[in-house]
């Protein structure tokens, strides 16, 4: 029988709550027709945002949504999205040459902060500074956030349906700055960060701004950024960096080495943090650059979503990108103490979805279920975790695994990365007492290759067990995830 050693004693510290985000771009579906359908739709919406994917998301109680991009907040004029609809201006967005479609600027700011006051989540704004001015987004700030009747742009915010402010605490400086953000180098960017910086910073108290950080694993990019600002820190919050896993054969009809080849790239993201931690520790810059993963997920070949194609980087969602979710999520919570918040690519209708919709219909994909299955981690104390199995090809170990604990209550999340074997897993705790009382949340059923559709939306959805004399001991199929959620004495 494996086993998961669960180390009371070693705590590794608090898994902020967001973590757990999500991003939603203005790219393909994600917005219309995606979170977006128009307050004349004769489906249930809530000022025109579906009414189902915002009770969805407050039942996985996701706190963060990143937006307007990635890669389209290098071209947006946050101007174009306020006041009357009818008066606002249709653009060419960064993604019109690839799919056709322009930017008609239905959802800007007032629409998407009244979206995150629905869901009751924080949002997090991607400043453009690849084609505006720091006094383009100084103006913004202002928007957002100054108090009611204290600025013509506060005014103006009020004249559009919104008196108080929205204090809008996080903000991005630039967005892959390393490529379509500008095609900086890093030196570069820096230098535009502490210009941007010097106008954003003291519109108002409390911004948290993130610094634009490297592609993957580039981690000459962040050292060399970090030179630049090393002697002037004292206004950054956080740094990010871009990680994508894929290359990994057919989205839906892959194959067991392939299994195997993408869950190894989705574990690299434990190196990725480690290694850029260690440049942020070299700087002493810790409390400066805490780590913002804003885009992760798997990226396979587009067009198996319901949209054949439609919507762009459009992908279908298996039980093998929802094991995906189980491992990162994973890896952020054993290294929450270096992360300050992640925001998955994308929310609907595009790469790593929680969503798939059009028209009257929305589902959820697998890794929606695992969103929700392990929300209970936001905010708790993370503990130290052993887990002992045989390994898997390519050097993956047999179970991916983390456990935190909170209101007295402990939560272990471990998914089985075997495509083709069942485990027993006995919990052993060490340093702590478990009770008796238990609730074993298992998603899958043994089909790697299992999917949610419009004409089958719940053929993947999780099962939950009370168990009222639990033995310690845990089934998980084959590319299955369990969350067990059990009382300590």
């Amino acid at each position: 029988m494996d086993r998961i050693d669960l180390v009371f004693p070693e705590i590794i510290g608090k898994a902020e709550k967001n973590i757990y985000g999500v991003f939603a771009e203005h790219i393909g579906g994600v917005i219309y027709d995606g979170i977006y359908v128009g307050e004349d739709s004769t489906g249930p919406n809530v000022h025109g945002f579906r009414k189902e994917i915002i009770v969805k998301m407050k039942k996985a109680n996701i706190p963060l949504v990143r937006w307007p991009g990635g890669c389209f907040a290098e071209v947006y004029d946050w101007m174009d999205g306020i006041g009357p609809k009818e008066e606002r201006p249709t653009r060419v967005s960064c993604w019109t040459m690839r799919d056709g479609r322009y930017e008609p600027n239905l959802v800007g700011t007032d629409e998407f902060l009244d979206f995150c006051e629905q869901l009751g989540a924080e949002a997090y704004i991607a400043a453009n500074i690849t084609s505006t001015t720091p006094m383009h987004i100084r103006k913004w700030i202002d928007y957002c956030n100054s108090p009611a009747g204290t600025t013509t742009l506060s005014q103006l915010r009020e004249s559009n349906g919104h008196k108080e402010p929205y204090n809008v605490k996080l903000w991005g400086v630039g967005n892959e700055t390393w490529g379509g953000g500008g095609n900086m180098t890093p030196e570069s960017y820096a230098m535009e960060y502490r210009r941007y910086r010097e106008m954003m910073f003291d519109v108002v108290p409390g911004l948290e701004l993130i610094l634009s950080g490297a592609n993957a694993g580039d981690i000459s990019w962040t050292r060399q950024m970090l030179s630049v600002l090393d002697n002037n820190r004292g206004k950054s919050s956080g740094m990010s960096f871009h990680y994508y896993c894929g290359n990994a054969g057919d989205t839906v009809n892959f194959t067991e080495e392939e299994w195997y080849r993408l869950l190894s790239q989705a574990g690299k993201m434990d190196e990725l943090i480690r290694r850029h931690w260690a440049a942020v520790v070299s700087y002493k810059m810790e409390d400066k650059a805490k780590l913002c993963i804003d885009e992760w997920g798997c990226w396979h070949p587009e067009g198996t979503g319901p949209s054949k194609g439609y919507n762009l980087f459009e992908q279908q969602s298996t039980m093998r990108d929802a094991v995906v979710t189980a491992m990162t999520l994973n890896i952020f919570n054993n290294h929450c103490e270096k992360i300050k918040l992640c925001t998955v690519a994308q929310l609907v209708n595009n790469l790593h979805c929680l969503f798939l919709s059009a028209g009257e219909n929305c589902i959820c994909t697998p890794t929606y279920h695992v969103f929700d299955m392990m929300q209970y981690h936001q905010d708790a104390t993370v503990i130290r975790t052993i887990a002992e199995c045989d390994g898997l090809p390519e050097d993956l170990p047999g179970l991916s695994v983390s456990a935190s604990m909170k209101d007295g209550m402990l939560t272990v999340t471990a998914a089985n990365l075997s495509a083709t074997e069942d485990r027993e897993v006995s919990l052993v705790p060490f340093g702590g007492e478990i009770g008796k009382e238990a609730e074993i949340i298992t998603l899958g059923d043994g089909d790697i290759h299992a999917y949610n559709t419009f004409e089958q939306p719940e053929r993947v959805v999780p099962t939950t067990k009370k168990v009222e004399n639990f033995s310690g001991v845990v089934s998980i199929p084959a590319g299955g995830v369990v969350t067990v959620r059990v009382s300590l004495k």
